[in-house]
């Protein structure tokens, strides 16, 4: 009877001695925020003889795993580390405390078996981390008119972000939106009123998101403005002749009269005032009128992309026109006005300080 007892002890014991662990349990995938603590448990069974690892594995670089502990001890010297072991469950828990975005990744429980053998689960760690627009998207353009234009977009983060693009000043965009969804924003024949700053945003609800501006210029030829086409002054007064070019690349200017350009002499005073990198208000003071200097007048702008002319013909009147003769006429009769004013008051005054005299005695 006891050789049967004997022999039965030594069965269950050669039983149990041969089982293979098993990983019972392992913490599902853990979507955590940054700052925040979580832990990540792996339970093994009949692993009193072998080894528990818990290893990091970066899949997108292809990095060497890095191994946090041994068995119940933690080999890495972290302060937002920690390992619990609990004996009676043989469960392996994890902790990590003050989550950074470096954190997310997979996290791998190891069972060694013996050499080159071990048994495997892994769970995944995912940190929330606010949007972030990656390298691959546009940045700015230089483009000619009428080019067609993709504007790209791809932003990074958790959870995947959704992108947008506006406009600055909440310009229009096409087809009448003022915002266009999706990664891609193309433009088929790009005009010189598309041109200005573009705003690329990705928001997934964790912070404000992020923003990339594109500014874009198109380069155009010049296109000239004028007030007037006919312009008169009478003999012996100053004129303004104006002309507003909108070109980019900024243009050469110059004004001509009889196909001779003119310079700034005693005759004439050329001015260019640019407004913004596309715009330039241009002048010519025509001074104390000749009857040589009536006629026309050409406005001429050029840059890389072509040349725009236009024609001013200033004519002679017999009253002087404002402005700038209005300037002149307006304060000489002031001062003349002034003038009258004071002679006229002079007895007045008189008058007044002989009563006030006379009345006191």
């Amino acid at each position: 009877m006891k050789n049967v007892y004997g022999i039965l002890l030594l069965c269950i014991h050669l039983a149990y001695s041969q089982r293979t662990p098993m990983i019972s349990h392992i913490t599902q995938q853990r979507i955590t925020d940054i700052g925040d603590t979580t832990e990540l448990t792996c339970t093994v069974l009949y692993a009193s003889d072998f080894n528990i690892l818990w290893t990091k594995i970066d899949k997108e670089r292809s990095t060497d795993p890095v191994t946090f502990s041994s068995g119940s001890t933690l080999i890495i010297r972290d302060s937002r580390l920690s390992l619990r072991y609990d004996m009676h469950s043989n469960s392996y828990s994890l902790q990590i405390i003050e989550i950074q975005e470096t954190d997310a990744g997979f996290y791998r429980c190891d069972v060694n078996l013996g050499m080159n053998n071990k048994l495997s689960a892994e769970t995944e760690l995912v940190v929330r981390r606010r949007p972030f627009i990656s390298d691959n998207s546009t940045r700015s353009l230089i483009v000619n008119e009428g080019q067609p234009v993709k504007l790209e977009c791809y932003a990074g983060g958790y959870p995947s972000p959704k992108v947008s693009w506006r406009r600055a000043n909440n310009a229009i965009l096409f087809n009448n939106i003022s915002i266009y969804r999706g990664n891609i924003l193309k433009i088929d024949s790009i005009t010189k009123e598309d041109r200005g700053t573009y705003f690329c945003v990705a928001e997934n609800g964790v912070g404000k998101g992020a923003r990339r501006n594109i500014a874009i210029e198109v380069e155009f030829a010049p296109v000239i403005t004028i007030p007037k086409r006919h312009l008169g002054q009478a003999l012996q007064y100053d004129m303004d002749l104006e002309c507003h070019v909108e070109a980019y690349p900024p243009p050469a200017i110059i004004w001509l009269n009889n196909g001779v350009q003119l310079t700034n002499n005693q005759h004439y005073r050329i001015s260019h005032f640019a407004t913004t990198d596309e715009t330039t208000d241009t002048t010519i003071r025509i001074i104390t009128i000749e009857n040589r200097q009536y006629g026309d007048y050409v406005c001429k702008a050029s840059n890389v992309l072509g040349t725009t002319e236009v024609t001013v013909t200033l004519y002679e009147t017999i009253i002087p026109v404002c402005p700038p003769a209005c300037g002149e006429l307006s304060s000489l009769h002031l001062k003349n006005s002034s003038i009258k004013m004071t002679s006229a008051y002079v007895p007045f005054l008189i008058a007044i300080y002989l009563f006030f005299v006379y009345s006191n005695f």
